[in-house]
């Protein structure tokens, strides 16, 4: 009996623990058994899997999440402009923006021209 235990002892660990019924299984680095961080879909707030993951200037969404603000038509990576966290198709980006000259314009956002009108008139009142 004293020699099948010196026995159990001289066998290396790895080879003693695959025959024991509490075994444990060694996995690849790249598994990971700790939570995965949910992230959610900037549009719809809803979980987003990683199949279904896309992201656009630093924001994520679902693949049928991302569409145009104006005609809500599908987009891709290849085919959209953002402008203040707006994401537009590149016709209607054009269209509503590019047309105009001002970006601002159409966000209800102060015009640059009127920041300037400020400016000169403070600098008026300082130098008289």
């Amino acid at each position: 009996m004293f020699q099948a235990a010196e026995a159990a002892q001289a066998t290396p660990s790895h080879e003693a623990k695959g025959s024991g019924g509490s075994s444990t299984v060694q996995r690849s680095k790249s598994f990971s058994l700790r939570a995965q961080v949910k992230e959610s879909c900037a549009a719809c707030q809803k979980t987003v899997y990683p199949m279904e993951r896309l992201v656009a200037d630093k924001l994520i969404f679902h693949n049928s999440c991302f569409c145009c603000k104006h005609c809500h038509t599908k987009l891709s990576l290849g085919s959209y402009a953002a402008l203040h966290g707006e994401f537009y198709c590149k016709p209607h980006f054009q269209q509503l923006f590019k047309s105009k000259g001002n970006y601002d314009e159409g966000f209800g956002r102060k015009q640059h021209k009127e920041l300037w009108a400020h400016k000169e008139v403070d600098s008026g009142t300082k130098t008289a």
